[in-house]
């Protein structure tokens, strides 16, 4: 059949008008068996229009692999490709872009804490002050050194708290370990206090210290009050790290 239904059909010998002639074109309409099929398209009041669900996928330009249509532009617009990356490191640290499963779990992984045991710093990693005296210990963040293979060549901007212990003793007067925090404030790793001879104290402790990022020196503080062949102890036993930093 006739995909379009004349708005006017003419008898054999029928005068023609431009009224009737016009007739022919502005009331015809479209045959819904033969202009649409029904399910891509349908007539709506006359009119051809894509039927409800009739876009399928197949029917959508072609996208490009590793790619998915959305809108990164800040506001109102049409769709575009938006980049689908597959890094388990984040490196490209892109503001635009999605992230598959496989490289968020990575990522994620990588991210768990680890502790490693540090080989060297800017000075010797542990000390003694046996005198009475008050001693800074400055250690440079970039200069601890370790053997783990996820410490790497810039381990140092993987740190995330540093793993100190100390060790203090007295007969009389106070003797303490102390660590400078990132706010600037001090805190107390260990302390040992007596009022004579007769009361000799020990203490022994240690403390995660955190390290924030950016920062770029810690200093343990030995105050020694009362001479002894251990007053004051630090060593630092090692570092806690982000593997995926």
């Amino acid at each position: 059949m006739a995909i379009i239904t004349s708005g006017k059909t003419f008898a054999n010998g029928e005068q023609l008008s431009a009224s009737k002639l016009n007739q022919v074109i502005t009331a015809a309409t479209f045959n819904a068996s033969d202009a649409v099929d029904g399910s891509t398209m349908t007539l709506i009041g006359g009119a051809m229009a894509v039927a409800d669900s009739g876009i399928t996928k197949a029917k959508i330009e072609n996208v490009a692999n590793m790619k998915a249509l959305g809108n990164t532009s800040g506001s109102a617009a049409s769709p575009q490709e938006v980049a689908i990356l597959d890094e388990n490191d984040m490196d490209s640290d892109s503001d635009t872009s999605l992230a598959t499963q496989q490289s968020i779990k990575a990522y994620v992984t990588a991210m768990r804490p680890k502790f490693v045991a540090l080989t060297g710093g800017t000075t010797a990693l542990s000390k003694t002050t046996a005198l009475v005296s008050t001693e800074d210990y400055t250690y440079n963040i970039a200069d601890f050194t370790s053997s783990d293979s996820d410490y790497g060549t810039n381990g140092h901007l993987k740190i995330v708290a540093l793993v100190i212990e100390g060790f203090t003793s007295s007969n009389e007067n106070l003797n303490s370990v102390r660590v400078s925090l990132p706010d600037g404030t001090d805190t107390i790793i260990c302390s040992t206090s007596a009022d004579s001879t007769a009361d000799f104290t020990q203490d022994h402790a240690s403390s995660n210290i955190p390290i924030n990022s950016g920062q770029s020196s810690i200093v343990i503080k030995h105050s020694v009050g009362d001479a002894q062949t251990s007053a004051a102890v630090s060593t630092i036993k090692g570092a806690i790290i982000h593997p995926g930093l």
